[in-house]
């Protein structure tokens, strides 16, 4: 890849109503990437919030230059907002997380640098101590179980949202919700190579899940019946230099 100073990271939030959220975890970013010499930007998808979360990233956009926000009619998904992050971020690498301020900005860089140094295509984060409660423990390891098993294994813990990957690994990305549960299996299915490693995981500090765990975990299986078959069907090319 290029030289560090050169190489350009997108970042792509998804939020719905996480208006004491957005401005802290801002900082949060802000700090992280002090350190670096990358060229970076935030992409803030606002899923059709309701509550004050546009008005407050209207402001930070306007006084912060790293960070644009991309503004939804109304919610379309957590999918959608990754679907349109990754379309409209201008970075060679891409790195994702939630806004609801239980993944570490500070993990960011780590998993960009792995890309960086090593050439990896992807490097998904998994939550090696996870600050959730026993049901949302079990229900993501079904879920993870389930996906594997059915899709082929890829990583560990498929819903940590740390993770980047090289631009052309989400280019072509099918659109449906749901979608974002499988990214790595796409990516993987592309020909591209992942591999993960261990980051942090954090109570959520304010504001309450947009989701309830039980409907997550039957959507997801459901979803894998979809992702079969197109794992099936699927075809790879190259063409000669």
């Amino acid at each position: 890849m290029n030289s560090d100073k050169n190489i350009i990271v997108s970042v792509v939030i998804p939020i719905m109503n996480e208006e004491d959220n957005v401005i802290p975890l801002a900082k949060e970013l802000d700090s992280a990437f002090s350190k670096q010499q990358w060229e970076w930007e935030c992409l803030w998808i606002d899923d059709g919030s309701t509550d004050q979360s546009n008005e407050l990233l209207s402001s930070l956009t306007k006084d912060c230059p790293h960070h644009k926000l991309i503004t939804f009619e109304k919610n379309a998904g957590q999918s959608a907002a990754f679907h349109a992050g990754f379309h409209a971020a201008k970075g060679e690498i891409i790195a994702t997380i939630d806004g609801d301020r239980q993944n570490d900005p500070a993990d960011i860089p780590l998993v960009v640098e792995k890309i960086i140094s090593e050439d990896w295509d992807m490097v998904n984060g998994y939550r090696a101590t996870r600050q959730d409660n026993w049901m949302r423990k079990m229900v993501s390891k079904v879920g993870n179980g389930v996906r594997n098993m059915v899709t082929g294994k890829t990583v560990r813990d498929v819903g940590c949202s740390t993770r980047a990957f090289k631009r052309e690994c989400v280019q072509e990305l099918p659109r449906f919700k749901g979608m974002h549960r499988f990214l790595p299996t796409f990516v993987s299915m592309m020909g591209y190579r992942i591999t993960e490693i261990p980051v942090n995981h954090r109570q959520r500090p304010l504001g309450t899940s947009k989701y309830t765990t039980w409907n997550r975990m039957w959507v997801g299986i459901a979803d894998v019946t979809g992702v079969l078959w197109l794992r099936k069907r699927a075809f790879n090319y190259r063409t000669k230099k």
